[in-house]
């Protein structure tokens, strides 16, 4: 009664209102500081974090292993702890056997680089030479001429920042380091899934009434649906390019097939400028062999991503998921700048889950809202 009466006061409505805009103006005044604090904060727990996304990831292979290799299993604890034991023993075996294919690449590819450093040298002249320019114009003199002159720039740049090449390393020890703690708890996670599961819904229902609760487990439901295919189907993409990219490579003798093929499945995992980076880095690095087969790269890599874009991808994911092509690029920018590479990947299934909780769930709400304020009327 005290409560209902406190609220219709004339003056409590202007007090919220004018605490609300303090609020925001302080926030908005130190929004730097805050995501600072804020990224500060959740880099305690990255380790943990991390280890969440790669059980994510893993999940839906174990449960593939489960209902459809497995599914004679009759015990249904065994059948979990086969399925999940077999998913991460093939995450692992894809992980060795890319290493056992790729290291050898790279060291190959480093040791022709190097011996064929002078040539690579003339036909970086000659090309720059042919389409009416010099390497003086490029500010590149230092990096023509001859193999001793670039290795003695080379030596002489670390030697003069030696500082930033150890902490480089030991930064990258560092992420080696808390990767390999992420994987070991992603597969405690994976273990415990039963009882983490259990443990959110019985929270759920705790907190929330009945209805509440069902229409919460049928949002869960659709956000974990949204995430998992975008996951699953977006790296069936990514292998189906990097292969047919190195067929292509393969076939027309072009050199470093597997490595710019990794490359190039790799960066096609990031939203629309992931598969430009690929094709730029691959164009590089045959630049410096041949320009014509840079130029052949290039125009293989367009026709490849129309194919991808127009043909494979809405094959693969059985439609576009509903997104407007202008919000996805803005959650690729705002996610890429608010949490870095895990952002921008994550990007399209986010926006996918923003744009169908306010065509589905926001603006349903809200005309509700005002259908009662007019019957009130």
């Amino acid at each position: 009664m005290f409560k209902n009466n406190f609220k219709n006061k004339p003056w409590y409505s202007y007090t919220i209102a004018i605490c609300a805009g303090v609020l925001l103006f302080v926030v908005l005044t130190h929004i730097s500081d805050i995501m600072g604090g804020a990224r500060t904060f959740i880099g305690y727990f990255t380790p943990v974090l991390l280890g969440c996304i790669i059980a994510y990831l893993i999940n839906p292979l174990a449960k593939f292993y489960e209902v459809k290799i497995f599914k004679g299993i009759k015990n249904e604890k065994i059948r979990l702890i086969v399925a999940d034991t077999l998913a991460i023993l093939t995450v692992l075996l894809v992980i060795v056997y890319a290493m056992i294919m790729l290291v050898p690449e790279l060291i190959s590819s480093v040791k022709t680089f190097v011996g064929n450093i002078d040539l690579y040298i003339d036909s970086l002249d000659t090309f720059l030479k042919s389409v009416g320019l010099s390497s003086a114009e490029l500010g590149l003199q230092g990096w023509t001429g001859s193999s001793e002159k670039v290795l003695y720039i080379v030596s002489e740049y670390l030697s003069g920042n030696i500082d930033e090449v150890v902490a480089t390393s030991a930064n990258a020890g560092r992420i080696i380091i808390q990767w390999g703690i992420a994987f070991l708890l992603s597969i405690y996670l994976l273990a415990n899934k039963g009882s983490i599961k259990y443990g959110i819904k019985r929270l759920l229902k705790a907190a929330l009434k009945e209805e509440k609760y069902q229409g919460a487990r049928a949002y869960l439901s659709r956000c974990n649906q949204i995430l998992n295919r975008y996951v699953v189907f977006n790296i069936l993409d990514a292998l189906i390019v990097g292969v047919v990219n190195m067929i292509f490579m393969v076939i027309m003798g072009f050199p470093y097939a597997w490595l710019i093929s990794f490359v190039v499945a790799l960066t096609n995992l990031v939203p629309t400028f992931g598969p430009f980076v690929g094709g730029g880095i691959g164009a590089f690095i045959l630049l410096l062999v041949k320009p014509w087969y840079a130029l052949a790269f290039m125009a293989f890599t367009l026709v490849l991503q129309l194919i991808d874009g127009y043909v494979l991808k809405p094959k693969i994911f059985g439609g576009s998921l509903g997104v407007p092509a202008l919000w996805i690029l803005i959650g690729i920018v705002v996610s890429g700048k608010m949490f870095g590479v895990i952002g921008i990947l994550l990007s399209i299934p986010i926006v996918a889950i923003i744009n169908f909780t306010y065509d589905d769930y926001f603006m349903p709400w809200l005309e509700r809202r005002k259908n009662r304020a007019e019957e009130d009327i």
